[in-house]
């Protein structure tokens, strides 16, 4: 064993180790796995979900450091969010385009408030209930904004923080480190030297005015929400060089690595000097595994790309109207929302007191589709030989309304089940009893959609009052769609003729022509983007109302984030949190007209939850064996 891996076994404390009673470790102990292999497994994926969990277990499965009881190390950074990180970010692209990578760039904007220190992984958890402990009682006192000033050398340009605001967040740190290395017998050491914000460092010194113009460029006092944030790291590879991999690689002998494309691999440069010239060995971040690999096919990683976000706290500075729920969390997982999505951008963490306080935009996925219980065949189970509809389960609407092309499309633009149209019911009287005053309805042509708005507004009895606008730019990303087409809708008469109440003088902002097959990720996201500031144009700003968006599951983040200023997710990152969003899940937006900007609030209803109902034969099990 060398020396450096010697002298880590010898930092990890050897007490009997407590047995937690996180559901999610419950789980994975009813599985069948080792306690200390579960909580090695939830340390390393930030504790977020059973598959995760479950998922780096079965990579690791040969893992030759699998038992090794080596912690993860973690750090508290402050970061910005908003208008100021998405400047920051451009600062980060372009100074790497015309200066070449520097050492800022190996990790994202952030204030360091207590630098890396190491935590068991059974007491990881205590470490989340502090953020929230100490987030809970600086979130009165934490500075609306936080003063930056640019300071620039021959290799260092950052922004430092400002004495007053410096005291304060000096003051969390070391609140965060006492009470955590009391609780989670952790050694934490906040950061009381000079706060700052880097920029770019370790940067030849003939691009620091170049460097300094494109820092310039950054307005400091731009729209911002902090959000303090819980990072973890394999304290293994710390000084390692991290390389992804760009293409897969299959072992031909038996002391070779096994890649796939987008895997990291940890290369320590000391010891590389004896390896086959075009040859690397590194450590595999997913598997643990360890061997020899092509060099050119990697690339250099950021070493900040293999880091796990835990949890969030974000500091409120916006109106002082909405105050936290009681029991509301501010700490969400990475990627959680209500949707974890949406987990590293501006959480939601405001009660939401009096919806007709302010504008708002409440966007709404659909109810419950017939197809998402029956499967994609649904229509054959309801079709008589002679092509007639009739209903055979209590969940199959009772008729489908009329349309003059063959009942065959609604394959494509399924209806909601009966479950779904009492789900949307529910939840209109449900904003009703909240007192929500919504003024404009738009829905995407989606069927399942338009009948969630007319049920919500039935709900809310505005359905003789609001009329729906059926807007296809609200349509979901259409490379999802499985038959590879955009649908055929109903027609907006169609609709009107079956007694949804549609605005029919409404024109589209986005006409339905203009849907493409297959689109790109970046085409839907700027068709979501246009659409939702066409919408809010459209609204009179005058107006206090809410304006309802009925659309899908990744209605949620395309037309929030544009809002609130912060930029489109990775197609990855982005299909992952939508998966997550269910039936009526919802984002709710507010606009703070004096200053010109949006921002994510509590929705003015509680979420929807509900089990699965099996189908059910009287025969089965109760006349028969």
């Amino acid at each position: 064993m060398a020396v450096a891996e010697t002298q880590l076994y010898a930092k990890v404390s050897n007490k009997r180790r407590s047995k937690s009673t996180s559901a999610l470790l419950e789980s994975l102990l009813a599985k069948g796995f080792p306690a200390h292999i579960a909580q090695k497994a939830l340390a390393a994926t930030g504790q977020k979900t059973i598959e995760d969990a479950a998922k780096w277990l079965h990579s690791h499965c040969n893992d030759p450091s699998l038992d090794d009881p080596i912690p993860q190390e973690y750090a508290l950074y402050l970061c910005p969010t908003g208008h100021l990180h998405n400047h920051l970010q451009e600062f980060w692209k372009e100074s790497k385009r015309q200066c070449g990578k520097n050492r800022a760039h190996e990790i994202f904007p952030h204030i360091t408030l207590c630098d890396f220190f190491t935590c068991e992984d059974q007491k990881v958890e205590l470490l989340y209930d502090t953020l929230k402990r100490v987030g809970d009682s600086f979130s009165q006192s934490f500075p609306p904004f936080i003063s930056l000033s640019l300071h620039s050398s021959t290799s260092y340009l950052g922004f430092f923080v400002g004495d007053s605001h410096a005291n304060i967040l000096k003051d969390f740190a070391l609140a965060f480190s006492s009470e955590a290395s009391a609780l989670a017998d952790c050694h934490v050491k906040p950061c009381l030297k000079q706060l700052h914000l880097t920029l770019a460092h370790k940067f030849y010194p003939h691009h620091q005015k170049t460097l300094e113009q494109l820092a310039k460029c950054i307005n400091p006092g731009e729209a911002c929400q902090w959000v303090a944030a819980l990072y973890s790291r394999d304290m293994r590879f710390v000084h390692y060089q991290t390389l992804r991999a760009l293409f897969q690689y299959k072992p031909q002998n038996i002391d070779e690595l096994m890649i796939n494309t987008g895997d990291f691999i940890y290369v320590d440069p000391t010891q590389q000097s004896d390896v086959s010239e075009g040859w690397v060995i590194g450590t595999s971040h997913r598997t643990g595994c360890r061997g020899f690999l092509p060099e050119n096919y990697t690339e250099r990683a950021n070493e900040s790309d293999t880091w796990v976000k835990h949890r969030e706290y974000v500091f409120v500075t916006a109106s002082r109207l909405f105050t936290q729920t009681e029991n509301e969390p501010n700490i969400k997982l990475n990627g959680g929302v209500c949707n974890p999505s949406m987990s590293r951008s501006v959480t939601n963490v405001l009660s939401l007191q009096n919806a007709t306080l302010r504008r708002g935009v409440l966007v709404m996925r659909h109810g419950e589709r017939v197809d998402q219980v029956f499967g994609k065949s649904w229509l054959q189970q309801c079709l008589t030989a002679d092509g007639k509809y009739y209903r055979a389960d209590l969940n199959f609407p009772s008729t489908l309304p009329k349309r003059k092309d063959s009942v065959k499309h609604f394959e494509c633009d399924p209806p909601l089940s009966c479950c779904g149209i009492f789900q949307s019911k529910l939840i209109g009287e449900a904003l009703l009893d909240q007192e929500v005053t919504v003024s404009y309805v738009y829905s995407s042509p989606a069927l399942r959609c338009v009948q969630t708005a007319q049920h919500v507004l039935q709900g809310l009895k505005l359905d003789q009052k609001v009329k729906i606008r059926v807007e296809p730019g609200l349509f979901e990303w259409t490379k999802w769609e499985a038959s590879r087409v955009i649908p055929n809708f109903m027609t907006v008469t169609e609709l009107a003729e079956a007694s949804y109440k549609i605005d029919t003088s409404y024109r589209g902002n986005f006409p339905l022509s203009s849907l493409v097959p297959s689109e790109s990720y970046e085409e839907y996201v700027s068709r979501s983007s246009v659409v939702i500031k066409q919408i809010i144009t459209a609204c009179p700003s005058k107006g206090k109302g809410v304006i309802l968006i009925v659309g899908h599951g990744s209605s949620l983040a395309s037309f929030t984030r544009p809002l609130i200023g912060l930029p489109a997710r990775d197609s990855s990152d982005f299909a992952q949190a939508v998966r997550k969003i269910p039936s009526l899940g919802m984002c709710f937006c507010e606009e703070i007209k004096e200053e010109n900007k949006w921002q994510m609030v509590n929705p003015p209803v509680k979420t929807l939850t509900h089990g699965a109902n099996a189908a059910f034969n009287w025969r089965n099990g109760i006349v028969e064996d």
